[in-house]
């Protein structure tokens, strides 16, 4: 009998992890979504949750993803890092709320956090746009 070693627990590897020979890739386990996919999923449903409340906030308002803050806004007067960004519509533009994943994923502890600290960043942004309480937005979120 063969015995395989999973050292530090960080489960099968060998063949069943090497990326495919013809394409290169790495092979992807069903069932297993990747952190950057688990995030769309968790702002898609939020976005759904503030349809359900309060769907005419939403009105106008592009909701867009991005892995870190980018020079596109100036962070240089924050003395920490954003989580997300919320800009006003102009005549030309709608509103927009950008949301960065990799704040957020560093904040919390686990996916189950991650869900909800995704709906309360979305929720905050929009009532700071939107000049409605966080409350209005969502029956469920104390603003406290």
């Amino acid at each position: 009998m063969i015995k395989r070693r999973d050292r530090h627990g960080r489960g099968v590897r060998g063949p069943l992890a090497l990326p495919n020979q013809l394409t290169r890739t790495p092979i992807r386990f069903p069932g297993r979504r990747t952190a950057a996919e688990f995030f769309i999923d968790a702002t898609t449903r939020s976005v759904q949750r503030l349809m359900q409340t309060c769907p005419d906030a939403l009105a106008g308002v592009d909701i867009g993803v991005e892995d870190v803050p980018s020079g596109a806004f100036d962070w240089a007067l924050l003395d920490r890092v954003p989580l997300a960004a919320a800009v006003e519509a102009t005549p030309t533009r709608s509103a927009k709320i950008v949301i960065f994943r990799r704040p957020l994923e560093r904040r919390a502890a686990d996916r189950n956090e991650l869900l909800d600290l995704v709906h309360l960043t979305l929720v905050e942004q929009l009532s700071a746009l939107t000049g409605r309480s966080m409350h209005d937005l969502d029956p469920q979120i104390d603003d406290g």
